[in-house]
C-alpha cells in the first residue's frame, strides 16, 4: 500500500479558510464604495444605470455645487460596514434623513418662522410691475409638505452582486494557486 501525500490538500484548505475569514471585510469594502460611486455618478445603477431626478431650480451662489444629496458631505461620509461575518454583511449610515433620501417620501411638518424684516423690492405679477415696501413679518408657523423624490444609492444591485462574486471568485482561486 502506498503513502499519498497529504500536505498539499491541508495548504490549500487551509489558504482558503484564511480567504473565507478576510471575504466579508472585502465585501463590505466593495459596498461601501458602490455605495459612495452612487454620489459621484448621481445615478442608481442595477443591471442598467438610473440617473436621479434632477431638482426643480438650480442653486444660487458662488460656491454652490449643483450635485445632488451632497450638501456638507455627511451622508456621503456616514456610509460604512455595520457588521460582517461569515453569513452577512451589513452597510448602512446612521444619518436621520437617509431613508427619507434613499426612499422618497413625504415631509409633513410645522415650521416656526421667526419674526424679519423684509427689504423693499420690486417684481413683475400678472404682467405688470410692481414694488413691495419693506415691512417687518411677524413670527408665525406654516405648514410644510414636501415630497422628496427616491435617490437611491443603498440598497441590493445586480452589479453590486456581480462585483462581490468576481471578488470572491478571485480571491479563492488566489488560494488555490498558492
Amino acid at each position: 500500500m502506498s503513502k499519498v501525500d497529504l500536505t498539499d490538500l491541508y495548504r490549500k484548505i487551509d489558504a482558503l479558510s484564511k480567504a473565507n475569514a478576510k471575504l466579508p471585510v472585502e465585501i463590505a469594502a466593495v459596498a461601501v464604495n458602490f455605495s459612495k460611486e452612487r454620489f459621484r455618478d448621481q445615478a442608481w445603477l442595477d443591471s442598467t444605470k438610473e440617473p436621479w431626478k434632477q431638482r426643480k431650480s438650480r442653486r444660487v451662489g458662488k460656491k454652490r455645487s449643483q450635485t445632488l444629496l451632497y450638501g456638507t458631505g455627511r451622508l456621503k461620509r456616514s456610509i460604512r460596514k455595520i457588521y460582517a461575518d461569515s453569513n452577512k454583511v451589513i452597510i448602512g449610515t446612521d444619518v436621520p434623513y437617509a431613508e427619507v433620501h434613499n426612499n422618497g417620501g413625504v415631509l409633513n411638518s410645522n415650521v416656526k418662522v421667526k419674526a424679519h424684516n423684509v427689504k423693499s423690492f420690486s417684481r413683475n405679477r400678472k404682467g405688470r410691475s410692481e414694488s413691495v415696501s419693506a415691512h417687518m413679518v411677524k413670527s408665525h408657523n406654516r405648514k410644510m409638505n414636501t415630497r422628496i423624490p427616491a435617490r437611491p444609492f443603498i440598497g441590493a444591485s445586480y452589479t453590486l452582486n456581480r462585483r462581490i462574486y468576481l471578488l470572491a471568485a478571485s480571491r479563492f482561486a488566489k488560494a488555490l494557486k498558492q
